[in-house]
């Protein structure tokens, strides 16, 4: 399998080269990334539990789709992607929400965190996902609270920005 190239950026979110994944990771270089949170009529976001095979946060609660930038992919284009392998689901582009730049609780990516409405049903992409349930906000807020060691660091982070919003 062909290892993943990313580009690597600099803090303005500017690309000055790119490198493999593991580089990335292994340097904790600057790099791009999408979050996407998928929420029903009921008000529920549904949130993904990371296959255990991944390198960073296995088993942990994350945002319902997320991913890295392809070399020369814009935001829009991964977030969109991002939905269709991870979820099953075909959608045009979703809200933009915020924007967060690269930082340590992000794991040094510069991210994009959008909305998208959707009901389901999913299709779960095994190797990326072991699972997945809709939360209402207050189950998140107090899931957060007694066990945010379960959450990937940098769902923490967002949806203390999305809280924001909620108040």
């Amino acid at each position: 399998m062909k290892e993943e190239i990313f580009d690597v950026c600099n803090e303005r979110d500017e690309v000055i080269g790119q490198n493999t994944r593991a580089e990335v990771h292994r340097l904790g270089l600057i790099h791009r990334a999408v979050h996407v949170l998928v929420f029903n009529r009921r008000g529920e976001v549904f949130l993904q539990k990371r296959s255990m095979t991944k390198d960073t946060f296995p088993g942990a609660w994350d945002s319902s789709a997320s991913g890295h930038l392809d070399t020369g992919e814009d935001y829009d284009a991964c977030a969109v992607r991002e939905l269709r392998e991870e979820l099953g689901v075909v959608a045009e582009r979703p809200e933009r929400l915020f924007k967060m730049a690269a930082c340590t609780e992000t794991g040094q990516e510069h991210v994009w965190v959008y909305r998208y409405d959707c009901e389901g049903p999913f299709c779960l992409h095994p190797e990326e996902i072991a699972g997945g349930e809709w939360f209402t906000p207050a189950r998140v807020d107090e899931a957060l609270r007694s066990r945010a060691g379960e959450f990937a660091r940098a769902f923490v982070m967002i949806w203390g920005r999305v809280g924001e919003g909620r108040k």
